[in-house]
């Protein structure tokens, strides 16, 4: 009885210990995962504190427009934090830009329109013009429909931009137009070319350009001040749009292409910014790049 007794006491402290062994490392894991959150947290508030904030006094013209943007380009953390504030510097030394926020922060007043590429509609061909194309496609379920639109942004200040979107709807196409147009912004160069005209005001281009896509052919030749944009409808809202005010032009090609047309003069404003530029020239023609200050201006009129 008595050896019966003293192994029934065994078994009972050795399964005391188990329990208490078993209970043990729950205790250590709930206190881990307290430490790990303690430090998950203090990780947040670390990254938090080392966000880069430009002081009032530096900041001056430069304001977050949306404060729900997370950048995520090197580029865009550079725009975010203000190390980059000039548009200028992007263009200028050829960066590439991924994210349309960059041009909401550095350009906030740009102007966009929408041009006419589409037609509705009408007997003969004859349907009204319209800013969204719309195509469709035949299969065993019925028609489905898509809608493309081109949108162009600009200061009307030597700052463009030209964007194509295409979606199931119209609201989705505009948009996407509009981030591509902000993803092309391109800056042009103006001056007064025009053999007729010696103002040396920057209203029309300095020398004659082209550009082709497709079969559409167009050439852009400098005005006098005072005539007028003397172009397809068009292409008149790109110019105006880019802060050209007199130019003439001359089209080749299958021009009732729209899209094709509107790209052509796309190229021949990119075309102003790849040639080379004799300094002596630029002083006669009064050629200015990409948006006109007062800064700029008293440097001109300086010299």
């Amino acid at each position: 009885m008595v050896w019966t007794i003293k192994m029934d006491e065994k078994k009972n402290n050795q399964e005391e210990k188990e329990s208490i062994e078993e209970k043990a490392p729950q205790k250590t894991t709930e206190e881990e995962k307290g430490k790990e959150m303690e430090e998950e947290q203090g990780k947040e508030d670390a990254e938090a504190e080392e966000i880069v904030e430009v002081p009032e006094e530096e900041n001056s013209g430069f304001v977050r427009v949306s404060e729900e943007w997370k950048p995520r380009s090197r580029l865009g953390k550079a725009v975010a934090t203000g190390k980059i504030r000039d548009i200028n510097i992007i263009l200028d030394n050829g960066m590439k830009i991924l994210e349309a926020e960059i041009i909401d922060q550095l350009l906030p007043n740009l102007d966009s329109e929408l041009l006419l590429v589409g037609q509705s509609k009408g007997k003969f061909g004859g349907g009204q013009r319209r800013v969204f194309k719309q195509t469709q496609k035949k299969t065993n379920e019925g028609n489905k429909p898509k809608f493309s639109t081109i949108v162009i942004i600009g200061n009307h200040n030597g700052i463009i931009g030209i964007g194509k979107g295409k979606s199931k709807e119209t609201v989705p196409a505009r948009e996407k137009a509009t981030r591509n147009a902000k993803l092309n912004i391109i800056k042009i160069v103006r001056g007064c070319g025009s053999w007729e005209c010696g103002c040396g005001e920057p209203h029309s281009l300095p020398f004659k350009v082209s550009g082709k896509v497709g079969s559409s052919k167009i050439t852009l030749i400098p005005a006098p001040k005072g005539t007028g944009l003397i172009v397809e409808p068009e292409i008149a809202k790109i110019l105006k749009m880019a802060g050209i005010k007199d130019a003439w032009s001359r089209t080749e090609g299958q021009t009732k292409t729209k899209t094709n047309m509107i790209y052509a003069c796309f190229e021949a404003l990119k075309e102003l910014t790849r040639m080379k530029i004799n300094p002596q020239l630029k002083r006669e023609i009064s050629i200015t790049e990409g948006s006109i200050t007062e800064e700029s201006e008293k440097e001109a009129v300086e010299e």
